[in-house]
C-alpha cells in the first residue's frame, strides 16, 4: 500500500506541476508581451512575437527530454564503443572487430531476423483477418476486446503465462503445462519445449504475436471501416465472391496502413528483450541482440564497450524502419 501510495502521490504532483508549468508559463509570456493597453503597433509586434514562443512553451520539455534521454545517450554508446570494458581506455576498432568475429553475435543477428521475419508477418496476418471477421458478427466488439486485452499485459507478465503454458515436469510427476497437459491427454510424449533447439525460438515468438496481433486489429479494423461501401457494393454486382473481395479490393485499398503496422511491430521486433529474458535468458540457441547487449553491459563484470557496440548495431537496424514508417504514416494522414 505504502508503494500505491507513493506512486499516486507522485502522479498526482507530476499533473500539478505540469499545469503549474503551462498556466505559469503562459502568463510570464502575457505579460512580458501584452496584447492589449498599448499602441496598436505594438500589440501587433507583441502577438507576432508571443506566438512565435508559445508553441515552444509546449514542446521546449519534450524536446530537452528527447535531446537528454535520445540523443545524448545515441552519442554517448557511439563514443563508449571505442572504448574498453571499465569505458575509460581507448581500444579503437577492436570491440567492432570482436563482433563481427563472434560466434554468439550471428547467432543473436540471426535470431533477431528470423523474429523478424516471423512476428510481424504473423501478427500482421492475423490482425487482419480477425478485423475482416469480427465486423461481420454481432458478438464482433466482445471478440476484439478479448483479442486486445494481451496488449495490457507486460512482456514479463505474457511470459509469465506462458512459461506456465510450456512448462515440463520430468519423470512421473503430473504436467502442470497445458501444452503438455494435453499431449499427455492425446497420448503423446511431454517435452521441455523451450529448450528444444531452432524450434523454441518459435514458442517465444508466439507470445509476442499474441500480444501484438490485438494492436494490428485494431488498427487494421479502423482501417476496413473506412473503406467506401459503394466499392463493396460494386464488387458484389460485378459477382466477386468473399474471398475476391477480401484479397482484391480490401486489402489493396488499405495496402498502406498494413505496411504501417508492420514495419511498427518489426521495430518491437529488433529491440525484442524482456520475453527471452523472462523465458530463456537466451539459452538454448536463443539468444537476441538486446539480451546480448544486456549480458555484456550489466553481468559477469560488465563490458560497457561491448556493450555498447551491439547498441550501436540495433540502433542502426531500427532507425531506416522508423523513419520509413513516420514518412508512410505521413503520407497515410495526407490521403496518399
Amino acid at each position: 500500500m505504502g508503494q500505491l501510495a507513493s506512486a499516486l502521490v507522485t502522479m498526482i504532483l507530476g499533473v500539478l506541476a505540469c499545469a503549474a508549468y503551462f498556466y505559469g508559463s503562459n502568463a510570464l509570456l502575457d505579460w512580458l508581451f501584452p496584447g492589449k493597453n498599448r499602441p496598436a503597433e505594438q500589440i501587433a509586434r507583441n502577438l507576432r512575437i508571443a506566438n512565435r514562443i508559445r508553441p515552444w512553451l509546449f514542446v521546449g520539455p519534450a524536446v530537452l527530454v528527447l535531446t537528454f534521454y535520445l540523443f545524448y545517450p545515441v552519442i554517448d554508446s557511439f563514443i563508449l564503443s571505442f572504448h574498453g570494458r571499465t569505458g575509460e581506455e581507448f581500444v579503437g576498432l577492436a570491440n567492432y572487430q570482436w563482433l563481427f568475429g563472434s560466434d554468439e553475435f550471428y547467432e543473436s543477428f540471426r535470431n533477431n531476423m528470423l523474429w523478424l521475419i516471423v512476428v510481424p508477418t504473423a501478427a500482421t496476418f492475423f490482425g487482419l483477418v480477425i478485423a475482416s471477421m469480427t465486423d461481420r458478427i454481432w458478438w464482433g466488439n466482445i471478440a476484439k476486446s478479448l483479442i486486445f486485452m494481451p496488449m495490457a499485459i507486460s512482456f514479463i507478465g505474457a511470459s509469465v503465462i506462458w512459461k506456465f503454458i510450456y512448462d515440463y515436469r520430468s519423470g512421473d510427476d503430473p504436467q502442470i503445462g497445458l501444452l503438455n497437459a494435453l499431449v499427455v491427454f492425446f497420448g503423446g510424449e511431454p517435452q521441455a519445449w523451450i529448450t528444444i533447439p531452432f524450434w523454441n525460438n518459435f514458442f517465444l515468438m508466439v507470445i509476442l504475436v499474441w500480444i501484438q496481433t490485438g494492436f494490428a486489429m485494431v488498427i487494421l479494423s479502423a482501417a476496413l471501416r473506412g473503406i467506401p461501401d459503394e466499392t463493396i457494393e460494386a464488387a458484389v454486382l460485378d459477382g466477386a465472391n468473399g474471398v475476391q473481395i477480401f484479397f482484391k479490393i480490401m486489402v489493396p485499398q488499405i495496402w498502406g496502413t498494413i505496411a504501417v503496422v508492420w514495419t511498427t511491430i518489426t521495430i518491437l521486433v529488433l529491440k525484442v528483450f524482456d520475453i527471452v529474458l523472462a523465458m530463456t535468458n537466451g539459452q538454448w540457441g536463443t539468444q537476441v541482440l538486446a539480451n546480448q547487449m544486456f549480458d555484456w553491459m550489466f553481468r559477469g563484470g560488465g563490458d560497457f564497450g561491448r556493450g555498447a557496440v551491439i547498441a550501436i548495431v540495433i540502433m542502426v537496424l531500427v532507425v531506416p524502419i522508423m523513419v520509413w514508417n513516420i514518412k508512410r504514416a505521413n503520407a497515410e494522414m495526407e490521403g496518399r
